[in-house]
């Protein structure tokens, strides 16, 4: 029996030390601006395979266009709170409403000129792709109901926090005519046009396309 638990001990100590000299294997954890660009890489490819799938065309006629075929006023969502404050309070921080869901205070930051925004006076909830410009891309066709939903729309990257500055200079022109300042926003502002327009089946006028292209080059390949 003695034997028995010398043999048993000595088998157990040579499992111990043939498992105290396996290789360990290291897992490479990639830094955060490593794992930052491969995430605007994706972003990028994805983009390219959806502009790719959008039909080119000339631009509709603007005849008969006017804000309020597509939004009268914004939306209510949430009692009170309509589309606007709902974007206001998920993009700003510290943001304080009244009684009537309307944003009193916070601090936002406009991603198309790096501006950091203290005052709601400074600011504007922006359509990425202008009103204007989705009606001569196709939303002339639409009904009021689906234009209403677009101007609205809390899925898709269509609504965006910016100063009023900026906003005004871009007014409703499309990439081709106009970018955002700040070049580093480049690549997000592209993906988020493609992905609106894709979502929208709203089509590109070939100026529009070659302009999407040269800015989604931001995102790295």
């Amino acid at each position: 029996m003695a034997e028995t638990m010398i043999s048993l001990s000595r088998t157990l100590q040579a499992a111990a030390l043939s498992l105290a000299v396996l290789p360990i294997t290291a897992v490479a954890i990639a830094p955060p601006a490593a794992a930052d660009a491969r995430g605007r890489t994706d972003a990028g490819a994805s983009a390219r395979r959806m502009l790719a799938q959008l039909k080119v065309a000339a631009p509709l006629s603007l005849r008969g266009y006017s804000h309020r075929r597509f939004q009268p006023r914004w939306a209510h969502h949430k009692g009170e709170c309509d589309a606007r404050e709902v974007v206001l309070a998920r993009q700003g921080r510290g943001v304080r409403r009244n009684g009537a869901c309307q944003s009193v205070k916070g601090v936002w930051r406009s991603p198309y000129d790096g501006k950091v925004l203290k005052s709601v006076k400074q600011v504007d909830v922006d359509h990425v792709v202008p009103l204007a410009y989705a009606w001569r891309s196709g939303a002339k066709r639409w009904s009021q109901a689906k234009r209403r939903a677009f101007a609205n729309d809390l899925s898709r990257p269509e609504l965006v926090v910016v100063s009023h500055s900026v906003n005004m200079a871009k007014g409703g022109q499309g990439p081709q005519s106009w970018r955002p300042p700040h070049r580093a926003y480049w690549c997000r502002y592209a993906t988020s046009w493609i992905t609106v327009k894709h979502h929208y089946r709203l089509f590109v006028t070939r100026a529009e396309k070659v302009a999407l292209l040269n800015m989604l080059r931001t995102c790295g390949r």
